[in-house]
């Protein structure tokens, strides 16, 4: 099925400039996306969808990983995300499987452009949190009882059906390979939850293995334990 005219396949960080840079009042939606993610087939036909309505929108199709330079100038931490500029200026993003917000956002602007204040901000529903006013002794507590929730937790993006990034994706493959019974947080869920984690244990990505309440490491930690067996010494 050949794509719309107004949507690109993004190949190199060149291609995506002068695309980009071509009319900087036209309104652009950046899909990043990863194959391996069930939620971005969905989305992608979302997105395909979009780009046949809007002709005038300017669609660009960014796999994450490949191409980690753009991801990585737009903070994407987890797929699917989805950018809306005006040219260079941010109009809004949406995080996850969100295809009602997705088609508002774009109808928003694409039916209004000039009235729309160009504004840094998301679309995506607000994380969940206790409340405003949590201490951090409070949160550090919350924090203890997630870990302490079985003898194995995995504090990822997204859920092990789901993973939201490649590292939480490779990181269940070797679990499931080694037979571990685990279970897992998703801290894109709660930014209390994902912040107070990287303090906590002074690791500053995801995902973070917890076993027996303790933190043990990241994806190229538990690699390396499963090459040379800590790993079944530590479960064991």
């Amino acid at each position: 099925m050949a794509n719309p005219p107004n949507l690109h396949e993004i190949a190199s960080t060149e291609q995506f400039q002068s695309l980009l840079s071509q009319d900087l009042n036209r309104i652009s939606l950046l899909n990043f996306w990863a194959p391996w993610a069930q939620p971005c087939e969905q989305m992608n036909q979302v997105v395909r969808e979009l780009a046949k309505k809007y002709p005038e929108l300017l669609v660009l199709q960014i796999e994450a990983e490949s191409q980690q330079d753009i991801s990585d100038s737009f903070n994407v931490e987890a797929v699917p995300t989805f950018v809306v500029l005006q040219g260079h200026t941010l109009l809004g993003q949406v995080s996850g499987a969100d295809a009602a917000g997705l088609t508002k956002l774009i109808a928003d602007n694409i039916h209004g452009p000039s009235s729309v204040k160009p504004q840094a901000h998301t679309d995506q529903h607000p994380a969940a949190a206790p409340s405003a006013s949590e201490t951090q002794e409070q949160l550090n507590e919350r924090l203890r009882k997630l870990m302490n929730q079985d003898k194995v937790v995995l504090f990822m993006k997204g859920s092990p059906d789901a993973p939201r990034c490649g590292f939480s994706r490779k990181i269940v493959g070797i679990l499931k390979d080694q037979g571990v019974q685990f279970s897992h947080f998703d801290i894109l869920s709660d930014e209390s939850v994902r912040s107070g984690m990287k303090v906590l244990n002074n690791w500053p990505t995801f995902p973070q293995l917890i076993v027996n309440g303790e933190f043990v490491g990241g994806l190229d930690i538990v690699q390396e334990m499963v090459e040379n067996g800590e790993l079944k010494e530590v479960l064991g």
